[in-house]
């Protein structure tokens, strides 16, 4: 007794060689889905990167850190880094500087807009962004500080309000008696009385 198989497709249905083709298929298809899954969380994985700057260590990503071709930041995460650096135990590059004049170097990173605290000084901004060589902060941080300048330079002038409620016998007198420097800058009638 001879045996055949042959792959027949009848009315929508495959034969039992052309099922088993297909239900391997789908295993290898499986497959390539979690390796392509694998390479691709190790891909985003990559894309995290820890920073320890001055032993306060912050994340993001190295998209962020790439958005100036020209910093020190882009040299220090490319994939063969022309740059010499430590890492901590966790990972992370360590950079001796001060971490809160970074904080908002990272976040102009981030979003292009440069966000600072009131107790920080554009100047140690400033020192942080040419460290880093981050050209457009650099050139922001210099504008911010002459117009901060430009403001401090103003002259002050202050002014102070007397409310004098008198006749019109002792408005003479008492304008007489004021000093230099004063002006007067409404003069109301009360009702009933004359000016």
């Amino acid at each position: 007794m001879r045996s055949t198989s042959v792959a027949v497709k009848t009315a929508g249905l495959f034969s039992l060689p052309t099922m088993a083709a297909e239900s391997a298929k789908t295993i290898l298809n499986h497959s390539d889905e979690a390796a392509d899954s694998r390479r691709n969380s190790k891909s985003r994985a990559s894309q995290w990167i820890k920073l320890n700057v001055g032993g306060t260590t912050f994340m993001t990503t190295r998209t962020t850190l790439c958005k100036d071709h020209k910093s020190f930041l882009y040299r220090l995460v490319q994939e063969e880094p022309d740059l010499n650096t430590d890492k901590d135990e966790n990972g992370a590059y360590l950079i001796d500087r001060d971490p809160t004049y970074f904080r908002p170097v990272l976040n102009y990173l981030r979003h292009g807009k440069l966000v600072m605290n009131k107790d920080l000084v554009e100047e140690g901004v400033l020192e942080e962004a040419e460290f880093y060589n981050i050209t457009d902060l650099i050139k922001i941080v210099k504008d911010k500080i002459k117009e901060r300048d430009a403001k401090q330079n103003q002259p002050f002038t202050k002014s102070v309000y007397r409310v004098l409620q008198c006749s019109e016998e002792e408005l003479t007198q008492i304008v007489s008696a004021m000093s230099d420097g004063w002006k007067f800058e409404q003069v109301l009638q009360q009702k009933g009385s004359r000016m």
